[in-house]
């Protein structure tokens, strides 16, 4: 970390001194991992019509920190983890088994999840507002151990996205065809709701429940209005995604805002200029 920050330093910010303000550059080393992460798992999810998967999986990922709390675990945050990748296994099955519409199926799963993290959240009587910090989130609260998970995610999600993203695109074009040519959508398919369902349970505390869904399906919507083929989807998406994160960060830093809330006005901001732009020509 110590050359990150001899690196940042030489930005023309305040903050960005030598020996000051170490939490803005963690968290702008955190905007540089995850908008990249987002953006990526982005163009997945626009593409497998699944925008509202990642809302149905941050209440998951809510209740299963209910969960660990109510157990007493010092780190609630893994017991979320596998909370969220059982949902996100069993809406894979669900939604294969019985060819549910992938809207319906969020719907119930979504449903159930956050009524079942509200219940626990409150039972016997207990506030919910040891839990309000989830909604907002607060990027600034980084730390460097933290940020080198998130680096490792984004290796696994970059790996997966290389190897499987063009069978999963497939599966959700034509089961039928994807099938025939042996390919095995169940798992293909849980690989990508498992990883989102770990990126978004691992970074719901920094960006915050009520905007994560925003910034998983922004960049990717944003790039297929002006892309004209797979690679400048995926490279506009990451792009778009990392230069909204990195301005939001800003924005939020000199107005005192959400940082949250500010990188996802300018992705929407992002998302009208493309959409302008795509109906220009």
């Amino acid at each position: 970390m110590n050359f990150w920050y001899w690196l940042v330093s030489f930005l023309p910010f305040e903050w960005a001194a030598s020996g000051s303000m170490l939490f803005m550059k963690n968290a702008l080393l955190a905007i540089l991992v995850v908008t990249p992460l987002f953006g990526i798992l982005s163009t997945m999810v626009v593409e497998s019509r699944m925008a509202f998967f990642s809302d149905a999986l941050g209440h998951s990922a809510f209740t299963g920190m209910a969960i660990g709390a109510i157990c007493g675990l010092t780190q609630p945050v893994w017991a979320a983890v596998i909370f969220s990748v059982v949902i996100a296994f069993l809406f894979t099955l669900v939604r294969q088994r019985t060819r549910m519409a992938s809207d319906t199926a969020i719907s119930v799963f979504s449903s159930a999840a956050v009524a079942l993290g509200i219940f626990i959240s409150t039972l016997g009587g207990q506030s919910f507002t040891k839990f309000n910090n989830l909604l907002i989130g607060d990027i600034l609260s980084v730390a460097p151990s933290e940020i080198g998970f998130l680096a490792v995610l984004l290796v696994l999600v970059l790996v997966l996205w290389l190897t499987s993203f063009n069978q999963m695109m497939l599966s959700s074009v034509h089961q039928a065809l994807a099938d025939s040519r042996g390919i095995r959508a169940v798992w293909k398919n849980f690989l990508f709701t498992a990883a989102i369902a770990v990126v978004v349970t691992i970074t719901m505390s920094w960006v915050g429940l009520l905007v994560i869904n925003a910034m998983l399906v922004l960049p990717g919507a944003a790039a297929r209005n002006v892309a004209k083929n797979l690679p400048q989807y995926h490279l506009i998406s990451v792009v778009g995604g990392l230069v909204c994160g990195v301005a939001g960060l800003l924005v939020s830093y000199y107005v005192g805002a959400s940082t949250g809330a500010s990188i996802t006005l300018l992705l929407s901001l992002w998302f009208f200029v493309t959409l302008l732009f795509k109906k220009a020509h």
